[in-house]
């Protein structure tokens, strides 16, 4: 029942998340997320918008949805956006445990980390660690995402036995490792950029 839920609320601040840049004013947008709240309930052949959408996807990891709840209420006006340098923080942390799990589950390597999500008490601790160096870094939104999926996979709120299952999901490490790559190649073209422009102005004063 509560994954059931929590799917509901995956796809109601998922479709509003990705809507509401389009629609400036904030009463439309806290009417758009009541919409959608009410589009994810609706019933056809006898399951639920947010059902279909959990066929397609499997449950979100807590982390995903921390992230989803976060997003909406930065559109809503209740969260100011991340400053770039936490963000590059967050997605550089989501994205090397992306790269640790997600090569074995892909065949890619014999190496297979998913066997300790199952006994996670090394990983825990180990999580424990970035979460103190993330607060030291006041990145709060990734300590809120660690701190959830540890607390949701003490609780087992979720059907899996498996601490992956909370930490990440296959969405959460395209996205983090997208728009890391996309990050990079921003930062690279400006400090290119600037490069020429100075090279430029230096020999021009020559």
């Amino acid at each position: 029942m509560i994954a059931l839920g929590l799917a509901h609320l995956a796809f109601a601040w998922t479709l509003f998340v990705l809507l509401a840049p389009l629609i400036a004013s904030l009463w439309w947008r806290c009417g758009l997320l009541a919409a959608t709240s009410l589009l994810s309930v609706i019933s056809f052949d006898g399951l639920s918008m947010a059902s279909y959408a959990r066929s397609l996807t499997d449950d979100l990891a807590i982390s995903s949805l921390v992230v989803l709840g976060w997003l909406t209420l930065q559109r809503l006006g209740v969260l100011r956006p991340m400053a770039v340098s936490r963000r590059w923080v967050m997605l550089l942390v989501f994205a090397v445990l992306a790269l640790t799990l997600y090569p074995a589950t892909l065949g890619l390597t014999y190496f297979d980390p998913y066997r300790w999500g199952y006994n996670p008490r090394p990983m825990i601790i180990i999580v424990a660690v970035i979460a103190l160096g993330l607060v030291l870094m006041r990145n709060a939104l990734a300590v809120v995402m660690l701190a959830a999926a540890t607390l949701a996979f003490t609780f087992r709120i979720k059907p899996s036995e498996n601490y992956w299952d909370y930490l990440i999901d296959p969405l959460l490490a395209l996205c983090c490792c997208g728009a890391l790559l996309s990050l990079g190649i921003r930062f690279v073209y400006r400090r290119a950029t600037e490069s020429r422009r100075s090279a430029t102005l230096s020999a021009g004063n020559v």
